[in-house]
């Protein structure tokens, strides 16, 4: 077995915003299959492709209607086994979505549930009765607003939805749907799939009792749900024996692994307990980056520095489907090149496994949207405050100067906000100075660089906004540096530093660092301090 998982580089696409091959406006598995010599480039270990299963849409594939078959939308069976074959060509491992917590109302497990509170899928859901006054058995509360619990008139009983109401939450207790959710991951692992990612992996189990949750105790929340402590629909300590479980299937198979996404209010803490042993999870990450509205040197500092305190292996992502893309969530509306590339570095240089999100590697914004142009239920609901996860999913730009920016010879599924057009792949892979560049000369560096991807990581004290760490591995030590503001500043650096490739936007002067805004240095150390 070997670890090829441990530092890796992982690229997540979004498959209905990648590449549309059949001129339908809606990414597929064969324009995947298409891009795969542009990841090869940009020098990806392996893909998480998120979910392209059989499915009404109504969260956008994370409500599967049938585990084990690919959506018309995307393609076929056939069309995902050409893509694993023709990633493996390339050395590029293939890690897919697992939706274990919830399935479509649609599914025919749901259908067959719902009839009657006798059939044979009768408890494969999580099912209750009203209270005397006809409300919802207690008071959880969905994550996309409302109770947690939708009435079903046919059983005269409600259902658990964390999700949306077409998202009913199934009921791990029963082993008949532990053993179920094993033959999805077995199908899977037999077409020859690498790992998974699992969606919202600390919400497979329930409390058995029901019980109500527990006030948060602070104000100013955004959302009904942040009202609560999520002690009872969530992070339930029975989660860890399904986990056990999988782990085990998992082992059973050559080289393959999974990594856990962590919704907490511990996202560090719960991370770990999901990782911190070999008989659970390989890595894990968490919203501890992706949700922060400032990057700091003290929250890189403390999240990875908890994490280097375990036997624990982290996982780390800066952007995704489910957030605001980074360059705008830390830089404003539009961003620049300079802080796209310092996260590009700083990703690459952190001890852990690194996930990149589809356009990160161009420095995307967030797409700007009106109301009108709204897909994702979410952003619907809680419009305008929330501007939801339509913006960091529109379609990708590869060529400029075309239509579509040559996502599609069709009308695409979602809006392209014009300033992608501009930063399109074919025009930055020709300018040496381009986002894109850096991204490949960043990751070649850590691909082949020992102490880059396992080696040890030690933080120094350092003046704000200045983040620095030295990375270790047997005789080497690399000192990397980071400028995290947008004004031009300057830190000391180690004697006999030689700058390597991932410096950008500064400069040595003698013992001193001139950082440009969001500068970023990466230097071997020549006298071994």
């Amino acid at each position: 077995m070997t670890e090829w998982w441990r530092g890796a580089v992982l690229y997540q696409i979004w498959p209905r915003s990648f590449a549309d091959s059949n001129g339908d406006g809606v990414g597929d598995l064969r324009g995947v299959i298409g891009k795969l010599d542009y990841l090869a480039e940009l020098g990806v270990e392996g893909i998480w492709l998120s979910p392209f299963f059989t499915s009404p849409m109504a969260d956008y594939g994370y409500d599967v209607a049938d585990y084990c078959d690919v959506d018309p939308t995307f393609g076929t069976l056939a069309d995902f086994d050409a893509l694993v074959a023709e990633a493996h060509k390339r050395g590029i491992k293939i890690i897919i979505d697992q939706v274990y917590s919830h399935s479509s109302d649609q599914h025919p497990w749901f259908h067959e549930s719902r009839q009657d509170r006798t059939n044979p899928k009768a408890d494969w859901y999580v099912w209750a009765e009203a209270k005397e006054d006809g409300s919802p058995p207690n008071n959880w509360l969905s994550v996309f607003g409302g109770s947690a619990w939708a009435w079903d008139t046919r059983r005269q009983q409600y259902y658990l939805h964390n999700f949306l109401a077409e998202q009913p939450d199934l009921n791990f207790h029963n082993p008949a749907v532990q053993d179920a959710m094993l033959d999805v991951a077995r199908f899977w692992l037999d077409r020859g799939v690498d790992g998974f990612r699992l969606d919202v992996a600390n919400y497979f189990f329930h409390d058995a009792e029901l019980r109500d949750n527990p006030v948060a105790g602070t104000l100013g929340h955004a959302r009904p749900s942040q009202f609560q402590r999520h002690l009872y629909e969530r992070s339930r300590p029975e989660t860890l024996g399904f986990v056990k479980c999988l782990r085990a299937l998992l082992d059973s198979y050559p080289d393959r692994m999974a990594v856990a996404e962590i919704d907490s209010s511990e996202p560090t803490k719960r991370s770990i307990a999901y990782t911190e042993d070999k008989t659970l999870l390989h890595t894990a990450y968490n919203f501890q980056f992706l949700r922060a509205d400032t990057l700091t040197p003290q929250l890189i500092r403390e999240t990875a520095e908890e994490w280097e305190a375990t036997n624990a292996w982290p996982s780390w992502s800066f952007s995704n489907h489910d957030v605001r893309r980074a360059v705008t969530r830390w830089g404003g509306r539009d961003g620049s090149a300079a802080l796209a590339k310092q996260l590009l570095t700083l990703l690459c240089t952190l001890r852990g496994t690194l996930f990149l999100y589809q356009g990160d590697e161009l420095g995307l914004p967030q797409a700007d949207l009106r109301f009108e142009d709204l897909r994702d239920p979410e952003a619907i609901h809680f419009w305008p405050e929330d501007l939801g996860r339509d913006g960091a999913r529109t379609p990708m730009p590869w060529a400029a100067g075309v239509p579509h920016a040559g996502f599609t010879k069709g009308a695409p599924w979602m809006k392209i906000d014009e300033r992608h057009g501009a930063l399109a792949a074919d025009q930055q892979r020709l300018d040496q100075g381009s986002v894109l560049r850096h991204a490949q000369d960043i990751i070649a560096l850590r691909r082949k660089n020992k102490t880059l991807r396992t080696g040890s990581i030690t933080f120094h004290d350092a003046p704000e906004p200045v983040l620095t760490f030295t990375r270790s591995s047997g005789g080497e030590r690399i000192w990397c540096a980071f400028n995290l503001s947008p004004e031009p500043c300057q830190v000391h650096a180690p004697g006999g530093l030689e700058l390597m490739p991932g410096t950008a936007n500064a400069h040595l002067s003698g013992a001193e660092v001139k950082f440009a805004p969001h500068g970023a240095v990466v230097g071997r150390s020549t006298n071994g301090k």
